[in-house]
């Protein structure tokens, strides 16, 4: 699962993710992506599930880039453990989105096998995606 090596401190605030994705909602390397409608946390197990999911449908075809990296971590305290004594510790890493935020790009495929692969990697996300497609796309012709 994907999570940082180091970070600066173990522990950070929760924040608030308001406004759209000014950023990273662009295709910069793929022909095709899914992007995000709503605001959320994606944790690193449900991006790997997404991924797992995208990469079997592809069989090793064409390129994947993943956009989004869960580098925020979510801290619990223990079951019946009472209220105060500190915030609890680091249990997990999600990846903050915003609603405009391109998750996934793929390209090297046709467009029906990519759809299709980005709408089984979609399934695994707790969110609504739009599949998007490269402006000045064209589909080749087999010969």
């Amino acid at each position: 699962m994907l999570q940082p090596k180091r970070t600066k401190f173990r522990k950070t605030h929760k924040m608030v993710g308001k406004g759209i994705a000014q950023r990273g909602f662009t295709l910069t390397r793929g022909s095709f992506g899914i992007k995000a409608e709503e605001a959320i946390w994606i944790t690193a197990r449900q991006l790997e599930a997404a991924r797992v999911a995208l990469t079997r449908h592809l069989k090793r075809e064409g390129q994947v880039w993943i956009n989004i990296f869960p580098d925020k971590p979510v801290t619990r305290k223990p079951a019946e453990v009472r209220m105060g004594k500190g915030k609890g510790a680091p249990e997990f890493w999600v990846a903050p989105i915003k609603p405009g935020s391109l998750i996934f790009e793929v390209d090297g495929v046709p467009m029906a096998v990519a759809k299709e692969a980005l709408r089984l990697a979609a399934q695994k996300l707790p969110i609504t995606v739009k599949f998007v497609v490269r402006r000045d796309y064209v589909e080749e012709k087999a010969a």
